[in-house]
């Protein structure tokens, strides 16, 4: 141990138990990059690492060093728990099960916590923590509970700190994690640097630089696994389809399976150059409002089929997404100067809309008038759009599935391009997905797919063959029929 750690003292004596292997793990534990991702592949032996270089923390800087370990859930804690406390227990640690803390001999003491809200970090402002855990950040939908523990990492002692977060490709926070360690430095090991806000309190703030990198690890680097269990690899194989096992065994960023909208393919669903649409096509706009979160406003085509796609698809050719450059966080803009900017756009593109769909939440009134209201004096009006979840997603489901596709994205449609492809099922409801991932750009989408609901073919007329008995319709095909007729009568389709 001295040999590989030279000059950590008693660490070396607080840990005989273990020792990192070659390649990552060794890196994570010698980096004094303040901020590092580790991870890519399943079996990379990321908890391990954690592990690993929490005890050499810890021994090295005794009552000095301070160490939090979350996961999004109280429940995912478990099996770090007992890995941790079965280390802890061949040098004499104690554990104290109210508190979920793991105290060293030396009195180096670390806690375990879950992290769902960001209302979870303000609990750690004001407290000091030399090391800083987070375990599977793929799991949290956004950065900010994460990024808010950034205050209580600090030491009055001198002591250096720094935060290390582990995960996998997929999970509902796959695109922010890939922005922020993958797609700087795919291949690993370069150190980014930028200036941040840190909140050590509620009224204080700290404008700093930090430096972070991106330490890739895969399943061949944890030689010990592939020794004590040989089958591991032929157990993932087996278990899911090939984009999702290459992501596993590869750590691959950039094919994740498993997602809520499957069906969509960029190479098939995205239209990239610039985009002549007929005059005569028709076309609206869709809206998820918002303002403290963003909002998502679309604007959409109609195909005659005549170029492009067949008719009746829709052609996402613009988008204005209300964001303030982080995930989940929008720009507080009111509901008139929205309206403005919408118009303004639509003036620019010289496009005359034929109407409007929006998230029927606008309508309601709250004592005051309503967004509808005050966006409509500004001469932006809505019409209310149709929040039956799961019917929206088969809607968009069946269009991308389609051959051809029959919703089409243009790629100047970034954050729809940007978010969809990662979005998850909900734990409790697979048939919906997960509403705290950054949704919006999909609930707009899902609004204007609703107003113009998926019919590939035109019905024939209503006639009954009695001397077909088996192929009769029930009264529910017709009243299905009888709706479709009416679309087409009204020029829905």
């Amino acid at each position: 141990m001295s040999e590989l750690y030279p000059g950590l003292g008693s660490a070396a004596q607080m840990i005989p138990i273990w020792a990192p292997q070659p390649g990552p793990q060794t890196d994570l534990v010698t980096c004094p990059v303040f901020e590092i991702f580790y991870g890519g592949a399943r079996g990379g032996g990321k908890t391990e690492a954690s592990i690993g270089d929490w005890f050499l923390h810890a021994g090295k800087y005794g009552e000095h060093a301070s160490g939090l370990f979350v996961r999004r859930k109280l429940t995912q804690l478990s099996d770090a728990i007992k890995r941790f406390r079965r280390y802890g227990n061949k040098i004499g640690a104690s554990w104290h099960d109210q508190k979920k803390t793991l105290t060293m001999p030396n009195g180096a003491v670390l806690k375990f916590a879950y992290l769902e809200r960001d209302e979870d970090a303000e609990e750690y402002q004001g407290h000091e923590y030399t090391r800083i855990y987070v375990e599977e950040a793929t799991n949290f939908p956004f950065p900010d509970p994460i990024m808010k523990l950034k205050g209580a990492c600090r030491s009055s002692t001198g002591v250096p700190c720094g935060m290390r977060l582990t995960g996998n490709p997929g999970g509902p926070g796959h695109h922010w994690v890939k922005a922020r360690y993958i797609d700087p430095d795919p291949r690993g090991y370069k150190v980014i640097t930028t200036k941040e806000t840190i909140e050590i309190a509620d009224d204080l703030t700290v404008e700093t630089f930090i430096d972070r990198v991106f330490i890739p690890a895969k399943l061949k680097d944890n030689r010990k696994l592939l020794e004590n269990d040989p089958g591991y690899v032929q157990r993932l194989r087996e278990t899911g389809s090939a984009a999702l096992v290459k992501a596993w065994l590869e750590g691959d960023w950039n094919g994740v399976d498993g997602t809520f909208f499957s069906e969509f393919d960029e190479s098939k669903h995205v239209i990239s150059g610039k985009l002549v649409l007929p005059r005569h096509w028709t076309k609206f706009r869709a809206m998820d409002w918002g303002s403290a979160a963003p909002f998502s406003i679309g604007w959409y085509a109609v195909s005659d089929g005549e170029i492009l796609a067949p008719r009746g698809a829709l052609i996402k050719y613009a988008e204005w997404y209300g964001w303030n450059g982080q995930p989940n966080k929008g720009l507080k803009m009111s509901a008139d100067a929205v309206a403005r900017g919408i118009l303004n756009r639509e003036k620019d593109m010289g496009e005359k809309i034929s109407y409007g769909i929006a998230d029927p939440s606008i309508f309601s009134t709250n004592g005051g008038p309503s967004i509808a209201e005050m966006m409509m004096v500004a001469g932006c009006g809505w019409l209310r759009g149709d929040n039956a979840r799961q019917a929206g997603w088969e809607q968009m489901r069946k269009r991308l599935a389609a051959e051809p596709a029959l919703l089409l994205f243009h790629d100047s449609c970034e954050h729809t391009i940007r978010t969809l492809p990662y979005l998850q099922h909900d734990d409790k409801n697979p048939e919906d997905l997960d509403t705290d991932a950054e949704d919006h750009a999909v609930d707009e989408t899902r609004y204007a797919a609703m107003s113009r609901p998926a019919i590939k073919d035109k019905p024939k007329e209503n006639v009954l063959d009695l001397t077909k008995a088996r192929s009769m319709p029930t009264i529910n095909e017709l009243i299905a029929r009888s709706k479709r007729d009416r679309l087409l009568a009204e020029n829905r389709y």
